[in-house]
């Protein structure tokens, strides 16, 4: 089965408009599920797009590959940034970050429809992580779509967070262990000048305080 029989209903709010996050069920220990309304509109992008190109910036998870190959259908380039960002650091050049990110992605300008960005910009120094908003921009082509978490507040707990695709409408995630502290809190005015290609389709703002963001590249007339 390469695609569902059915595509995911678009929201009905107005772009940009921000929801707030509805209320998350515990998985297991170690796990969170929640309903993801940016998630769902993503989706119902890739839905309407033939073998659609999407680039996931976290790790390889097998249930996110088996649900964005074979039930939607779409071609994924797995990059593992956080992987990146953990060599860096452990190797002391994190300095080099920047100009490794610029050079990070082999994709043909305006190739991807969609990036799954997760929360890769909050363990990103400024200069990092302004490098890789430009590469983002550049290979995603007009109309599509980056999904983009942003906490909103550091923490001395050396962990990622790895996203899991439950269903159209809901992740899970846990956590796993990292070479470096999420450190670095981007407020909105910031992100609005970081990705200025791109205009924001809908904001949720979760109870914790992480507020997902769901991105479009605008189309010039």
């Amino acid at each position: 089965m390469s695609r569902l029989s059915r595509q995911i209903p678009r929201s009905d709010d107005e772009p940009g408009r921000v929801a707030v996050e509805p209320r998350a069920v515990a998985a297991d220990s170690a796990e969170t599920m929640y309903a993801s309304k940016t998630l769902q509109r993503f989706l119902s992008l890739l839905f309407s797009r033939p073998a659609a190109e999407v680039v996931d910036l976290g790790p390889v998870i097998g249930s996110n590959i088996t649900f964005l190959g074979e039930r939607v259908g779409c071609k994924i380039h797995v990059e593992d940034l956080y992987a990146d960002i953990d060599r860096h650091v452990k190797q002391d050049k994190i300095d080099q970050l920047p100009a490794f990110l610029t050079g990070r992605f082999a994709l043909p300008a305006g190739s991807a429809d969609a990036v799954l960005g997760w929360d890769i910009f909050d363990y990103l120094p400024p200069m990092s992580a302004t490098a890789l908003a430009g590469e983002l921009m550049r290979i995603l082509r007009p109309g599509g779509m980056l999904l983009g978490f942003f906490g909103a507040r550091a923490s001395d707990n050396p962990r990622y967070t790895k996203y899991l695709i439950e269903d159209e409408m809901h992740l899970r995630y846990r956590f796993y262990p990292s070479a470096c502290n999420r450190r670095w809190v981007l407020q909105n005015r910031d992100i609005n000048i970081m990705f200025a290609g791109l205009e924001i389709c809908e904001t949720v703002l979760l109870k914790s305080g992480v507020r997902e963001i769901l991105f479009r590249k605008r189309i010039l007339s």
